[in-house]
């Protein structure tokens, strides 16, 4: 293994990225049904290319995590306001009965799906992949070649995705122009923001604060997630969150709210520290990784099969990280 070139390595590490995306974002909820596991093919262009283009980009221009977080939301905008254009639809999921509609746009469903993606689409799989291949994280995966083909690929997925759910799910819909040319606006946005702005900041300064415990952080992680998933997503035949009815559907769409960017601000603190390490932060991401596989079994699948299948896929996902926790630190390149 040590002797294998380098590029072969990385490609190795851009294959595992690209199974992982659509592995963590999709099987593991149930999203996609473990019977239906063979769906995942389809959806390998879009979740897989479009994970690793992100963080070719990122790292080809320097950014950090926060700008894989950027690019996450600029994922969410394109796969659910231009390819399934669900953002905007009044029949496709039911989601335009979450919650009140907001300039055209179903409110509850964008503010379930943003975070979800960008940490569970985009943030976990490009973690764990780095954690795997600890001596090419701060390194691109793939050259010039890989990463055009990587970007075709990409929109590839979108085209897929645009011909194959609609059409069967939400037949003659097609989102105002105004929604369409505002999410190709901010993506511009987010992008430029993301790969232009953010890598020209100076770094910030390390401090000696204390973080939690690495157990401490996955029970975090953990509740942090199942509780927000519990708030925002129906289920057990729930037309809105949380069991609410009309503008009651508010109350948990604000806690959700607050849940998130706590969460967020209290991460962004941690990492700045000094303490902070690869084991914590893959014990945080282990906590919501779990909750959110909880969440598919509980409120998700809808068949024995399926369920039994989510906790099989559990088990192992729980096997894999304390596998992975244990292994000793490599140095990185670059």
């Amino acid at each position: 293994m040590k002797n294998r070139p380098r590029g072969e390595r990385n490609r190795l590490a851009a294959l595992t990225l690209v199974v992982l995306g659509p592995l963590v974002a999709e099987l593991a909820l149930g999203s996609t049904p473990v019977r239906m596991a063979w769906l995942l093919l389809l959806w390998l262009p879009i979740y897989g290319a479009g994970v690793l283009l992100i963080r070719e980009l990122v790292r080809r221009f320097r950014g950090g995590w926060l700008s894989v977080i950027l690019l996450g939301v600029a994922y969410e905008l394109v796969e659910d306001g231009i390819a399934l254009q669900a953002l905007s639809s009044p029949h496709l999921y039911g989601a335009a009965g979450w919650a009140p509609r907001v300039l055209g746009l179903n409110s509850a469903y964008l503010e379930a799906n943003l975070p979800y993606h960008v940490v569970f689409s985009v943030t976990v799989p490009i973690l764990l992949t780095d954690l795997l291949f600890p001596r090419h994280r701060h390194v691109p995966y793939l050259g010039r070649t890989g990463l055009v083909v990587t970007g075709l690929c990409a929109l590839a997925g979108v085209a897929l995705l645009r011909v194959s759910v609609p059409p069967n799910q939400d037949p003659g819909y097609m989102a105002p122009p105004g929604v369409l040319l505002g999410c190709l606006a901010a993506v511009a946005v987010l992008a430029v923001i993301a790969l232009g702005v953010l890598p020209r900041r100076a770094a910030r300064p390390r401090t000696d604060a204390r973080v939690p415990s690495a157990r401490a952080l996955a029970g975090g992680g953990f509740l942090a997630a199942l509780a927000f998933m519990g708030l925002l997503f129906p289920f057990w035949g729930a037309a809105q969150p949380a069991f609410t009815h009309g503008l009651w559907v508010l109350l948990p769409m604000a806690a959700a709210a607050v849940a998130a960017v706590g969460t967020g601000l209290l991460v962004h603190r941690w990492s700045a520290s000094s303490r902070w390490d690869d084991r914590r932060c893959l014990a945080l991401a282990g906590g919501a990784l779990i909750a959110h596989t909880v969440f598919g079994v509980v409120g998700v699948a809808d068949t024995a099969l399926d369920r039994a299948g989510l906790v099989v896929l559990g088990l192992l996902t729980a096997w894999l990280l304390l596998v992975l926790a244990r292994r000793p630190p490599a140095a990185a390149t670059g």
